[in-house]
């Protein structure tokens, strides 16, 4: 998907992504998240906090708040869905919900030991 420059907030000007998820607990969130991404995180910022690289310029972190654990909806786009779904299922996690919204389109959800949903998705190539 190609977007013209002014259509990207904050003037195109943003060169990081950082998506945050509030857990009320680390530990069991990061064995969670560990079988999802099926990956150690990346680094720890601190003692509540984990991160994981998607890509280049692209992170997504757990954060313990239990205030606001269980409310974060985030999606991953991937190139091969369905691979991924399998090595997820072979990490011990499977899939709650799914969507097909359009033909080729697919996304599955799983949630977390507080409820966040984690959405990984595909859209057909244009």
């Amino acid at each position: 998907m190609t977007m013209a420059d002014d259509r990207f907030i904050l003037g195109g000007t943003g060169t990081e992504m950082f998506s945050g998820i509030p857990v009320s607990d680390f530990r069991t969130a990061l064995d969670w998240y560990r079988r999802l991404f099926g990956a150690k995180p990346s680094f720890y910022p601190n003692e509540v906090e984990a991160v994981w690289a998607i890509a280049e310029h692209r992170w997504i972190y757990i954060i313990v708040d239990a205030k606001r654990a269980g409310g974060a909806i985030q999606t991953i786009m991937c190139s091969d869905l369905e691979g991924q779904i399998d090595q997820i299922a072979a990490r011990g996690l499977t899939w709650s919900q799914q969507e097909i919204p359009g033909e080729g389109v697919r996304k599955v959800m799983y949630y977390d030991p507080d409820g966040n949903e984690i959405g990984l998705g595909r859209i057909p190539a244009a």
